[in-house]
C-alpha cells in the first residue's frame, strides 16, 4: 500500500514522525515522504538524520492554513495525520488553540485531501485529551470540574 507512492505526515517532526519516518522509508520505499509541521527548528533537526535521502522532503505549513495544506497535497496520494495539541496542560490552558489545530485543522485536512484527491487518510488519535479538562475560576469563586 505504502510501496512507491508519495506520503504526507502532518506533525512529521513530532514523536510519531521520528519512528513512522525511517520506520516507512526502511520498509516500504515510498517514492516521497513529505514531512508537514509548523517548527522550522525540528524540520532543520531532522532534515540532517535524512540528508542523503532523496525521497524525504520538508515542508514548512500549519494545519490551520487550508491553501498552504492544498499546496503541500499536490502529487500526494497518502495522508498520515498525526499534528494536534497534545499536552493536556497546553489544551487546557488554550483551548481555542486547541480547537483551531485539533478540530479546524482536521476539517482544513480532509477538505484539501477531497479538493486534490488524496486517496486515503489516515488520523491518528491520542487518550490524551480523552479525558474532560478541569477548569479553575479565579477571583474566590468555587472550582469547577468536569469528570
Amino acid at each position: 500500500m505504502l510501496s512507491n507512492k508519495s506520503i504526507l505526515i502532518t506533525g512529521g517532526t513530532g514523536s510519531f514522525g521520528h519512528t513512522f519516518v525511517p520506520m516507512t522509508l526502511a520498509k516500504y520505499n515510498p517514492r516521497r515522504l513529505v514531512i508537514y509541521s509548523r517548527d522550522e527548528m525540528k524540520q532543520w533537526e531532522m532534515a540532517k538524520l535524512f540528508a542523503n535521502d532523496p525521497r524525504v522532503r520538508f515542508f514548512i505549513g500549519d494545519v490551520r492554513d487550508k491553501d498552504r495544506l492544498s499546496r503541500a497535497l499536490d502529487g500526494i496520494d497518502l495522508v498520515v495525520h498525526a499534528a494536534a495539541t497534545k499536552i493536556v496542560p497546553t489544551a487546557e490552558y488554550n483551548p481555542f488553540e486547541c480547537v483551531k489545530t485539533n478540530v479546524i485543522g482536521a476539517m482544513n485536512l480532509i477538505d484539501a485531501c477531497i479538493d486534490r484527491g488524496v486517496k486515503r487518510v489516515v488520523a491518528l488519535s491520542t487518550t490524551k485529551l480523552a479525558a474532560l479538562p478541569t477548569f479553575t475560576v479565579q477571583q474566590n469563586l468555587p472550582q469547577i470540574s468536569f469528570l
